[in-house]
């Protein structure tokens, strides 16, 4: 099943596919552009791994880990679909990120790697930004790069684990003003859903709600104030959002 969350009327609801437009858990249907999206779930600990496909890395000129690079991200960072970042004036190079986004469903503490799927709720889409100016080293992202109010979108739709047949044969695509920038697959990951679920279940217990970001593949590019940028991935929906200057965020 797909569901989203949504602010509708002075109220949040739990909303549902409909045609063109949605439905709402009490009946009514609304169009897309009149709610306003939020995350598809109330997000716990965020935890999103660094250079997890090897074109990527190999794009930025890294060489491979020993273990994931992970790092985590704070509750301001998310948004929802169809929500705006903001770009910094002065940046040089800021970048979208899609993402296969895994949700837990159940604590999970010291998981094998052959039952980790069982402790996933579903999936939904992230676009996690960056801004390559300000990062210190690869091994640990500073705050500035990864941590910013609303760097990270979720959505739209949280889909349950059960409705994804093969989580490791995944596309993903992003555009930017309607052309294909990035593509990849969720079978190139260099550490997989499982084994990310064992790595991180082993030394820390995983809660319901939290977030595993998985990775980009290569394919990044500088976004400007303005452009209109779409990730995608197969049986999970396409996520949409804008960029937007100091100015619409009432900097200076």
């Amino acid at each position: 099943m797909m569901r989203a969350r949504v602010a509708y009327s002075g109220a949040i609801h739990e909303a549902y596919p409909n045609g063109e437009g949605l439905r709402l858990a009490d009946g009514r249907i609304v169009r897309e552009e009149d709610v306003v999206w939020l995350p598809p779930i109330e997000t716990g600990t965020i935890f999103a791994l660094g250079l997890n496909y090897a074109d990527h890395a190999k794009e930025l000129q890294f060489s491979k880990q020993d273990e994931p690079l992970v790092f985590l991200k704070g509750p301001g960072t998310v948004i929802g679909h169809r929500g705006v970042t903001r770009r910094p004036s002065g940046v040089t190079f800021m970048h979208y990120e899609c993402e296969l986004a895994v949700v837990i469903g159940r604590p999970a503490r010291e998981v094998a790697r052959t039952q980790a799927m069982e402790y996933v709720a579903g999936y939904t889409i992230a676009n996690d930004y960056a801004i390559r100016d300000y990062l210190e080293n690869y091994y640990r992202p500073n705050l500035r790069v990864k941590n910013r109010d609303g760097g990270t979108v979720l959505g739209p739709w949280f889909v349950d684990a059960a409705d994804i047949a093969d989580i490791a044969n995944l596309e993903l695509r992003t555009y930017v003003n309607g052309v294909l920038r990035q593509r990849g697959n969720t079978r190139d990951l260099v550490t997989d859903v499982p084994t990310l679920i064992e790595y991180l279940s082993s030394f820390m217990t995983l809660a319901p709600g939290d977030v595993i970001l998985t990775g980009t593949p290569e394919g990044v590019a500088n976004v400007d104030v303005g452009d209109e940028i779409v990730c995608e991935i197969d049986g999970l929906g396409r996520l949409l959002n804008d960029i937007g200057s100091d100015a619409l965020f009432g900097r200076v």
